[in-house]
């Protein structure tokens, strides 16, 4: 297992940033991703319009779990429409 900085941006919709996170939590469970910390950064503007929203509601997630894992996400969540965009971030990695 190795450990993971995650940060999603969700359309600023309150509706549709439940139902993102909502499904972004399912697809930890069913793969069992452990949640290390979650944090809730709130509604922001974007310095450019994605997918015609200018605001989105930002989302930060320390993770456990095993890199084939996380490559499977990175094809699964390109097509959930409540994520504007999202971003894995190798923590175990040294420069």
């Amino acid at each position: 297992m190795r450990n993971y900085e995650f940060t999603v941006i969700f359309d600023a919709n309150e509706d549709q940033t439940a139902k993102g996170l909502e499904l972004v939590l399912a697809e930890f469970t069913t793969a069992q991703v452990e949640i290390t910390k979650q944090e809730d950064m709130g509604v922001k503007n974007l310095a450019y319009p994605i997918k015609k929203q200018d605001k989105g509601h930002y989302y930060f997630f320390e993770l456990k779990a095993d890199p084939s894992v996380i490559n499977g996400f990175n094809n699964t969540f390109k097509l959930m429409t409540p994520l504007l965009k999202f971003l894995f971030v190798n923590k175990d990695t040294q420069v």
